[in-house]
């Protein structure tokens, strides 16, 4: 559930009604109000009357065979106008396409949405198997060497709330671990130009990634390479994709004029 900051020109409607379009994640088709009202954490009564002002406005359509709903075309608008502002898909493509068919692993590039990272373009080498992820998807930020890459790439202050999110869900067990895989990864983009994920995001997955800053107004990114840890060794990833990756990453920023 969404907290409201201390803000007398916070909308708390309006942050409710988006927070329920967020609760739609990859591979949801439909969604009923006992569905969202579990994932917003709100009275169910809420979220009935939040879903039947945005199926009026076309964010919902509702589905009388199932009694729930699905995304409305009106949320294409909102995706469409995003991707159209994001050139580094269109540079980062091919780049990305020729990293994944060296490492015979998949190359993705995404950003934040509040504790997970979500491909917004997703490529594969030619090998028969691979990560079975696609556009939209959405990992783990804490445990993820794509999330891990991302944190390093924001300010101290926005990483320690966004870690304290982390830690408000986390278990008291888990949450040490979470900490310092995210402590790891501040010190191997300095020592080594990329983070890592051995195993933590998924324990039979191995990957690394750098983040990128597009510029523009847009947040930082990241870019993580990774596949079953059978077909990439943690020694592969980062004596032979580590570079590649590192120079895919500072090509982008040269194009994109936001290297420093």
């Amino acid at each position: 559930m969404i907290k409201a900051p201390a803000d007398r020109h916070f909308v708390n409607a309006l942050a409710r009604g988006l927070e329920l379009l967020a609760c739609f994640r990859h591979g949801d088709r439909m969604l009923g109000n006992q569905d969202l009202a579990r994932r917003c954490g709100l009275p169910k009564s809420t979220v009935s009357r939040l879903t039947n002002t945005l199926t009026k406005l076309g964010y919902l359509v509702f589905v009388e065979e199932s009694a729930k709903y699905s995304l409305g075309t009106a949320t294409l608008s909102l995706g469409s106008a995003m991707l159209a502002r994001l050139d580094i898909r269109k540079l980062a493509h091919p780049l990305m396409q020729d990293l994944a068919e060296f490492g015979q692993c998949m190359v993705s590039l995404g950003t934040r949405d509040r504790l997970s990272m979500v491909y917004i373009d997703v490529v594969r080498g030619s090998a028969a198997v691979t990560l079975s992820l696609d556009m939209g998807a959405r990992i783990q930020i804490a445990t993820s060497a794509m999330g891990r890459a991302y944190l390093t790439a924001v300010p101290a202050q926005e990483r320690d709330e966004i870690m304290e999110r982390v830690r408000e869900l986390a278990t008291d067990e888990r949450w040490p671990e979470l900490n310092e895989g995210v402590a790891r990864a501040l010190r191997d983009i300095r020592e080594l130009g990329v983070c890592s994920s051995f195993g933590e995001w998924q324990k039979d997955v191995n990957a690394i990634a750098v983040p990128v800053r597009p510029g523009g107004g847009l947040p930082p990114m990241a870019i993580n390479c990774g596949a079953p840890a059978y077909m990439v060794s943690r020694d592969f990833l980062l004596e032979k994709v580590r570079p590649r990756l590192i120079a895919l990453a500072s090509e982008l920023e040269t194009s994109l004029g936001t290297q420093t």
